[in-house]
């Protein structure tokens, strides 16, 4: 008899293999720093940090910005241009304090304005008054195209900086150069000290505005929201006009993880 064949068994799937999970991004902190490449531009700029309306500088150091309104002097009167020029004279004489007065120029942006138009055009129910906001639109937008319109913004940049912040040596200009990232012994040394250049810098804030507003001038301190958006219209100045920052509440502010409490400072200095 002839021996009976076998059919082998089909063998069962093999089980899929795991998913690899995906990698986490690095968050963009001091102690991250080497692993985060996207910061390699970031860490060669002076400023560290941006909070409580004050920029912050990688020395210790802190800037106030004041934005000012501009004054026509050729338009006034012979008193009224007496009265701005010895003004602003009696404001350079009241200065104890190095500032730096900065003119920025820029092309003049009107997208809000527009934008405001394009919604009153679009609630506008008579057809006449419509269609003379839709020309009138379409004609700014043609003027603004072709030509060259430059808009002037005045600030004052109140400096105060710590004893340590010296003017650095050769030597030590070149070890910054070579190592420009931040630390985390920096940065909680400069946390320390940030109350105490506070409130010097309050006092030269008050000086410089009261001096600026008997000028005939109006004068605002830059919020920590308009700050960034001046650093970063400064810094892109291509893509700010195409990437725009519309409310402070979109800012996608990130607060360093490394950063401690005012109690856990206090804690820390009682201890040593």
């Amino acid at each position: 008899m002839a021996d009976a064949q076998t059919t082998p068994k089909p063998k069962p799937p093999a089980p899929p293999a795991p998913k690899a999970k995906a990698a986490e991004k690095p968050k963009d902190t001091v102690k991250n720093a080497k692993k985060t490449t996207a910061s390699s531009t970031q860490m060669h700029l002076q400023v560290a940090e941006i909070r409580d309306n004050l920029a912050i500088l990688k020395n210790g150091g802190i800037r106030a910005i004041l934005k000012t309104s501009s004054v026509n002097v050729h338009l006034k009167s012979e008193e009224e241009q007496n009265s701005i020029i010895y003004g602003y004279q009696n404001f350079l004489n009241s200065l104890e304090f190095p500032i730096q007065i900065l003119v920025r120029s820029k092309k003049l942006d009107l997208d809000n304005y527009l934008d405001s138009l394009d919604t009153i055009a679009a609630n506008q129910e008579n057809k006449l008054l419509k269609d003379q906001t839709l020309d009138y639109i379409d004609y700014i937008k043609r003027l603004i195209e072709y030509a060259d319109i430059m808009q002037k913004e005045f600030y004052v940049v109140i400096p105060y900086d710590p004893p340590r912040a010296k003017k650095p040596t050769l030597i030590q200009k070149f070890i910054q150069y070579m190592s420009p990232k931040d630390n985390i012994t920096a940065l909680r040394q400069r946390q320390r000290e940030f109350e105490t250049l506070r409130k010097g810098i309050g006092q030269r804030l008050n000086i410089a505005k009261s001096g600026l507003q008997n000028a005939g001038l109006k004068v605002d301190q830059l919020t920590t929201p308009e700050l960034v958006t001046l650093f970063y219209e400064c810094y892109n100045p291509r893509t700010s006009r195409l990437q725009k920052i519309n409310k402070s509440d979109e800012l996608d502010v990130q607060h360093d993880e490394n950063l401690v409490s005012e109690q856990t400072l206090q804690q820390e200095e009682n201890d040593d």
